[in-house]
């Protein structure tokens, strides 16, 4: 049996209308339980992606401290720079491992040579933006730096807050981030790198600092030069003080 027209049931425009608003609801819902994912998963890549920049340059820069060599008789080739300041500076020379950065460049596989004894520039300067880059400039110790270096050098950190390397000086008993005695090799090193987020500005700074105890000691001209006699084995170096 056909029920009259005047019987038959429709949802009403106030109906309609709720059932857009509670639908609406959800989806809002939705998307900002989506954008909050999102965002979390993109602080923790930058926080990710921070750590590994952070372990490759400290790894770059213990590598290379680690392997420091320094002859007295030839200070415009071994000398050690540390500069502090606006534009801090690390530069010195030293026979790099074979898994160091930009090995391959140094490397001619015509005669064979590897000039692994390189002098290495570490440097902080601007990047894109108000950013600031740790940069590394290498070139072999008897030859000059050329352009490809001087213009587009290895980046190993972007957006670096701080980098801040401090020698102990024995004579003072202090830090100092300025060594001035070129024809020394300081004994105690502490370097701090500071790191800002990638892409999002909700990611936290990284910082990180090593105390690093270089094992080279500079060689005395009279050894490289050939002269008889011996040497006193060094004085110990005075630990400082461990910083609460």
């Amino acid at each position: 049996m056909t029920l009259p027209r005047s019987s038959r049931r429709a949802f009403t425009l106030i109906e309609i209308m709720v059932a857009l608003v509670i639908f609406s609801m959800v989806i809002a819902a939705v998307y900002a339980t989506w954008m909050i994912i999102m965002r979390a998963t993109t602080v923790a890549q930058d926080v990710a992606a921070q750590a590994q920049r952070e372990r490759i340059t400290l790894r770059t820069l213990e590598d290379s401290l680690m392997a420091i060599q320094s002859f007295q008789a030839s200070p415009q080739y071994y000398s050690f720079v540390a500069e502090g300041g606006d534009k801090p500076q690390l530069s010195f020379t030293a026979r790099v491992p074979d898994i160091f950065p930009r090995n391959g460049k140094f490397f001619d596989p015509l005669t064979g040579r590897d000039f692994s004894l390189r002098r290495l520039t570490y440097s902080l300067e601007p990047g894109p933006g108000e950013q600031n880059n740790l940069v590394l400039r290498q070139h072999p110790v008897l030859m000059d730096l050329d352009s490809d270096e001087q213009q587009y050098p290895l980046v190993l950190a972007k957006n670096v807050r701080k980098f801040i390397v401090e020698c102990w000086d024995t004579n003072q008993l202090e830090w100092t981030k300025d060594w001035l005695d070129t024809n020394a090799i300081p004994r105690l090193l502490r370097v701090q790198l500071v790191l800002g987020g990638n892409t999002s500005a909700d990611a936290p700074d990284v910082s990180v600092s090593r105390l690093l105890s270089l094992p080279s000691e500079m060689m005395p001209a009279v050894i490289q030069n050939g002269t008889v006699g011996g040497l006193l084995p060094p004085p110990p170096v005075p630990i400082p003080p461990i910083q609460k």
